[in-house]
Order: C-alpha cells, then structure tokens, then sequence
C-alpha cells in the first residue's frame, strides 16, 4: 500500500467563522530538532513537537456559550473519553493528567489507517459513541480546556498507521521551502500568507495566518488580561462621567519588533494615538490606550477605536470598535 493511500478531504474541525469567530493558534512543527520550530508557512507558530493544529476560540465566555466540535471527514468513531474538568494545566488546582493530555476528546476512523483525533473537548459534551458512523459535520462535542490546555481550543491530529501527519502537508519529507537564494547567498524567507484553496488534505485549506487580532473593546479601565480572557465585553454605552475612556487590543502569536498601534478618535475627531514595539514573543498579548475623563466629561457622541497588529511592512490584523456617550 503506498504511503498514504486513500488519504481522508478535510473540512473544518469546529462550526465557527475563521478569522472572526474563531483563529489558528498552533500549527504542526515540522522540525525534527529538538528545540527549533517551523510551521509550513515559514513561520514559528508551534510548540516544540507539536503534532496538530490548533483551533482558538477567543475567551472562555466563548466555551460557555457552546462552540460546537464537527467530524473533519466521514467515518467511525473508534473511542471516546469525556468527564475531566475545563480548568488550564497552569492552574494550582489542575488535575493530575496520568497520560490523558488529551483531555475530554474522539478518535474517528477513516480507513485505509487514517485516523482524527479531537483533543480538549468541553466536560459534559461530547455527544458521540464508539462504533457510530458520522458523516462530515457531525456534531461530536464542544469547544473547551479539558487536558493538557492553557486556552480554550480543540487540537485537531491526523493520523496515518502511527505517524502524525501535517495536514497542510501530509509528505514528511518536503519540508517547507523557507529558504531562499539571494544574490548567491542563502536568505531566510518571512512566514508566507497564503490563500485558502484544496491544497494538502483540506477539501478548501484555510489561510496560513502567522499572528493576528483576536479582540478589541472599549473599557472605562486598563483591563487585566485574566478579563480578557475570561470574556470582557465592550462598552457599547459609556456614561460620560467614567474614569476614563479606553481603548484595548488583543492579540495572537506577537513577535518581537511586532508594532501594536491604537487610534482613539471621538465626535470631533482624533483624540490620540499611540504605537508600542513589543520587546518579546508572546503567545498572547494585551494592549490599551486611552483618556482620563474630562473634568466637564466627555461630549455626546460616538466614539471609535482603531487596533493595527503590523509586522514589519505587513499588516496582520485591523479591527474596529465604537461606544455610544449619551
């Protein structure tokens, strides 16, 4: 039989609108070498190791509302495990895994020894049970943080016989071409965006998109990013006599040299703006920028802020919020 024969077409792992609803947050890690790191878009958005694809949601009042878990292509579901409790392996009070990293999660079988695997499932929702035929989009679980999860996710693994595969490029051998020949010497490509379409395994392969904007909102505070995380909500109304009035971003995969730009504008236009250079990778990053409230309190009227996620000359996300002062 050849290597991979009669490989499984891959739709989404999870109803949600990507790029809006929900985001890319880990990739599979190419590298074979112990503590480097390279995704098939040239890009570093993985752990060491990492033998899946991660998908985000943006806070745990995402979970809590229900983000509904699909079979990613036809089969038979070979096991199930649920009942372990949505709290981060970070947390003092995480459970002791003993070998389930995986959390609350399914395995469905594809034939010809493919296999998916969906880790990190919402206690209390997987809906499946082994021996059942599932088609495409069916409904296993939800969206949550059992196992081996910092953030709320489902990590999505492919398997053929024993070996992980990347679904975005299911031949171990080809690694991503990430170098290139400049002027006679080797250059080092910057991570590539590229275009969804069927390429790999996927039936329509989502766009790699190396860090982003996941949120933004307005505050009468500098949150914490613990609320961020936990759900914060924008202001839609904000009373003018607030504390303050602020603007706040949150991002995704930031790199070093990344530049987070706020643009707080209100009725009669610019109020400020500012730019911050982030000194360090970070996995997730919060940023804010604002105003003390007026001592008359701010006009009536709408205000607007502006969050840019760029790096270098590429600009990686642009969202938009407004408030309501009446």
């Amino acid at each position: 039989m050849p290597a991979f024969a009669d490989p499984p077409l891959l739709g989404l792992p999870v109803d949600c609108a990507l790029g809006r609803d929900c985001y890319i947050q880990q990739y599979f890690d190419r590298d074979p070498d112990d503590g480097e790191v390279l995704d098939h878009g040239c890009g570093a958005l993985a752990n060491d190791g990492h033998g899946g694809t991660d998908f985000a949601v943006p806070a745990l009042s995402s979970t809590a509302a229900g983000v509904t878990v699909i079979a990613a292509a036809p089969g038979t579901v070979l096991g199930t495990r649920d009942g372990m409790p949505d709290i981060s392996v970070r947390d003092a009070g995480a459970p002791d895994l003993e070998g389930r990293d995986c959390g609350n999660g399914v395995v469905i079988d594809h034939g010809d020894g493919w296999a998916t695997q969906y880790c990190h499932l919402r206690q209390g929702s997987v809906v499946v049970e082994p021996g059942q035929r599932v088609a495409m989009g069916t409904p296993l679980g939800q969206v949550g943080m059992s196992g081996r999860a910092s953030f709320p996710h489902v990590h999505l693994t492919v398997r053929h016989g024993p070996e992980k595969v990347d679904p975005f490029n299911p031949d171990p051998g080809a690694a991503p071409a990430c170098v290139a020949e400049v002027g006679g010497q080797a250059v080092a490509q910057t991570p590539r965006v590229t275009p969804g379409g069927r390429d790999g395994l996927w039936l329509d392969a989502p766009p790699y998109v190396p860090g982003g904007l996941i949120a933004v909102g307005f505050a009468d505070r500098v949150p914490a990013i613990s609320d961020i995380r936990t759900g914060l909500r924008s202001a839609a109304v904000t009373a003018p006599k607030a504390p303050a009035m602020v603007v706040w971003g949150y991002a995704f995969a930031a790199q070093a040299g990344d530049e987070i730009e706020i643009v707080f504008e209100g009725p009669e236009g610019e109020i400020g703006r500012h730019v911050d250079v982030l000194e360090k990778s970070q996995p997730f990053v919060l940023r804010a920028y604002g105003k003390r409230t007026p001592a008359a309190g701010w006009a009536w009227g709408t205000y607007r802020g502006t969050v840019i996620h760029r790096r270098g000359d590429a600009e990686l996300g642009r969202r938009y919020i407004e408030t309501e002062v009446n």
